[in-house]
């Protein structure tokens, strides 16, 4: 046998001839396999994509529910469901089948949706990853990160500071390097400063320098953080952690450009830009007398504040997704995408760490995942879709199947709500009710 590596469709069912073709133009060898035979018929060799396909058009009960088992036993095995205009969904070994299944088509199928969702599975066709071309760094398209891109655009080319405020997580210090990029000052050295991971005795020989013999230890001239950016940004994470001398230098810097290393009388002149960040009230600070009320209107000349995950409740999907592929890249994991129960799981998370807390849960689910879907489990979100008082967790099951069913459908025949009646054997008024009971806007399932 070659050691190439091949990419292999098993199909349990019976392919039409059409079907194989089409496949077979697109580089996938359709392998067809017997559900109710003796081990499965499922083999995977080291280096070979495969795929399986659970064709449930001519099913009958005792093969869907091999299929079921099938799926069961293969975890790691990407499944696709293939249905007839006569499945009964609401059949419980036809559940069993889709909620296994990361995506399902309707006969005839839409062979263009197929082999793009394989070459996605192959990992042909990268996930669109949303972001501004012109921000670096920042993605979402959501109303509140529309704002946020809407600020750099116009912070990035005045040379002012900019007070960037936000929850821990949010990104400020993303945002600050955006700002840097669209700057003129785009060549010139960035420095992130943590003010708060700063030992106290340090600070100010840590941002301004120190000379020679200016204290115990201090062997040689030292070149601070500021100094070494000098025609650059520096970015201070955590401001309001500095201490009152530091304030001070650093009032002198925003109000005269110069700076004096410790233990030295003279000022350097000196070019930089500062950005700062915090997530505590810096107007409650300034008011306890913990924070200079001169350095703060210093620093707060623009204002970014940096929304908090939860307002950006439609960035999340595609926030996870993108993890999730950048994750695989540099390693080995079994897991290309979330099931329907890990999706509304992280729709509607409230994520108290925010975005850094959303790549850290993906990147943990992403090693623990067994299969081809990150389960709830695996985000450890289990109580996010626990079932509410009343509601049984098969309830919620087929609740989740029947909401994947419609936006599949409707999907499959690109919007037309008349052929996906059709096809789901339900009226119109049907499906609209159901995008209704579902929360499904059909302009934002394009």
């Amino acid at each position: 046998m070659s050691d190439t590596s091949i990419r292999c469709l098993v199909w349990f069912g019976e392919p039409t001839s059409i079907e194989r073709a089409r496949l077979a133009q697109a580089g996938w060898h359709t392998r067809v396999a017997d559900a109710n035979a003796t081990g499965g018929g499922v083999g995977i060799r080291r280096g070979d994509t495969v795929v399986a396909m659970a064709d449930v058009r001519q099913a009958d009960v005792e093969a869907l529910r091999s299929m079921a088992s099938l799926m069961a036993d293969h975890p790691r095995i990407p499944w696709l469901a293939l249905l007839s205009t006569d499945t009964s969904v609401q059949s419980p070994e036809v559940e069993r089948v889709l909620r296994a299944s990361i995506d399902f088509f309707t006969a005839p199928i839409d062979m263009q949706r197929l082999i793009e969702t394989l070459g996605k599975l192959a990992g042909d066709v990268p996930m669109p990853v949303i972001t501004h071309a012109d921000v670096p760094g920042i993605t979402g398209n959501s109303p509140a990160m529309a704002a946020v891109v809407a600020s750099l655009r116009k912070y990035a080319p005045v040379d002012l500071p900019v007070l960037i405020t936000g929850e821990t997580g949010t990104g400020k210090e993303v945002a600050a390097r955006a700002l840097h990029k669209l700057s003129s000052r785009r060549e010139h050295p960035f420095a992130a400063i943590n003010c708060g991971a700063l030992p106290a005795n340090l600070v100010q020989s840590e941002l301004f320098g120190h000379e020679r013999g200016s204290f115990t230890g201090a062997n040689a001239r030292r070149i601070g953080h500021f100094e070494a950016a000098a025609g650059g940004t520096v970015f201070l994470d955590e401001v309001g952690d500095l201490p009152p001398d530091a304030q001070i230098s650093l009032l002198r810097l925003l109000q005269e450009g110069t700076l004096e290393r410790v233990g030295s009388t003279q000022s350097i002149k000196l070019d930089v830009r500062v950005l700062a960040a915090t997530h505590v009230d810096l107007e409650k600070a300034v008011a306890q007398g913990r924070f200079r009320e001169d350095l703060y209107y210093r620093l707060n000349v623009l204002r970014l504040r940096m929304p908090a995950l939860r307002e950006r409740a439609d960035d999340v999907l595609q926030l996870a997704q993108i993890f999730l592929d950048s994750f695989r890249k540099q390693h080995d994991c079994h897991a290309r995408t979330f099931s329907a129960l890990a999706r509304k799981a992280l729709r509607d998370f409230s994520w108290p760490g925010n975005v850094r807390e959303l790549l850290n849960r993906v990147q943990r689910a992403a090693v623990v995942a067994e299969g081809a879907q990150i389960s709830v489990a695996d985000l450890d979100l289990e109580d996010v879709v626990a079932p509410r008082a009343g509601h049984s967790s098969l309830g919620l099951t087929r609740t989740s199947a029947e909401r994947d069913a419609v936006m599949a459908c409707l999907r499959e025949t690109r919007f037309n709500i008349s052929e996906c009646a059709r096809r789901l054997k339900v009226s119109r008024v049907t499906i609209y009710r159901l995008c209704k009971k579902h929360q499904l806007v059909l302009e934002d399932l394009h």
